[in-house]
């Protein structure tokens, strides 16, 4: 090779490493393990801003590979991941997200998009007080209680047992109040708390029950349907000013695209999911909903209470439901 051809070829080379340089790899980290409907919105999510023709690429890790909620969020602060997925861990940011944790509240997938698309404002606003970029609602879903000591009917039922919750005040408050011994800990933990009798139970999604397997650690789920869920998909507010128009639109409509989808799948899991806990031997039961509505007056008038403006939004998200 003569020294000209050599030297185009270096130019070459070096040009096309500059091209490579150029798209920036955004993280995405999530706790969800494999199989789970948080990986499965994270990598469509993924899919359709890579492919949107910005100089982004999305790059998802789950099962808490980036660290557990609480950590991924002081990640997003300082600029060492893009996006993460938060869920409950949402109540303990601002006191506004606490509204999620209301049992009941949320009557069906149709009526979290009334809320989603009607209300985002009030979610997005809080957010950002706290130096958040709330850019999708995604889905975790709609909780039930599996535990190892007897089926759960009604809220007495759940006397004394020690169950799993995430870390948000009101999920708390909810389960001391039907007489739970609720104990709050990371997602990652709780497979081995379970098989080891560290707690009784937890409460989650049948799309995270399954992908945690922990059907193959638990006598018993009750369909109680107690809490629904949100995720969202969350960056910080820097960096999402940082981010040109271009990047913004794509990731915000991929975001919805997201969480158009995540509604759709996880109401195809739930009709599946429960076969696959029936299968592992697990005891199923419908649980006696009324019983813990009527439980949780107390709940609501403490949030409405404490928390400013917490009783008009109760009322507007209640109104949407019509």
């Amino acid at each position: 090779m003569n020294a000209k051809a050599f030297l185009t070829g270096v130019a070459v080379a070096a040009l096309l490493a500059s091209g490579a340089q150029a798209q920036t790899t955004l993280k995405l980290g999530h706790v969800g393990d494999p199989g789970s409907l948080y990986e499965e919105t994270a990598n469509k999510f993924a899919e359709c801003v890579n492919g949107a023709g910005v100089d982004v690429n999305v790059e998802v890790y789950g099962s808490s590979q980036l660290g557990n909620d609480q950590e991924m969020m002081q990640k997003l602060k300082l600029g060492q991941i893009a996006f993460s997925i938060p869920s409950s861990i949402m109540s303990s940011v601002h006191p506004t997200f606490g509204i999620f944790e209301m049992p009941y509240l949320i009557k069906n997938r149709d009526h979290m998009r009334k809320v989603r698309d009607g209300m985002s404002d009030v979610f997005v606003n809080a957010a950002n007080e706290k130096g958040y970029a709330l850019i999708g609602f995604w889905e975790n879903g709609f909780r039930n209680v599996t535990n190892n000591v007897r089926p759960v009917n009604k809220p007495e039922d759940l006397k004394g047992i020690k169950l799993r919750t995430p870390k948000g005040e009101w999920r708390v408050k909810m389960f001391q109040s039907y007489g739970a011994n609720p104990t709050p800990m990371a997602f990652s933990e709780v497979f081995t708390a379970l098989k080891t009798g560290v707690i009784d139970g937890q409460e989650n999604p049948l799309a995270q029950i399954t992908s945690g397997k922990f059907q193959e650690v638990q006598k018993y789920l009750s369909m109680t349907g107690h809490v629904y869920s949100p995720a969202y998909l969350a960056s910080s507010q820097k960096q999402w000013d940082g981010w040109s128009d271009e990047i913004k639109t794509a990731i915000s409509d991929c975001a919805k695209q997201a969480s158009d989808f995540a509604y759709d799948r996880s109401a195809e899991l739930d009709q599946s999911l429960i076969d696959v806990v029936k299968e592992a031997g697990v005891e199923i039961n419908e649980a006696d909903k009324q019983a813990f509505i009527d439980a949780s007056g107390t709940i609501y008038k403490d949030f409405g209470g404490q928390v400013e403006g917490g009783e008009k939004l109760i009322a507007d998200i209640q109104a949407l439901a019509d």
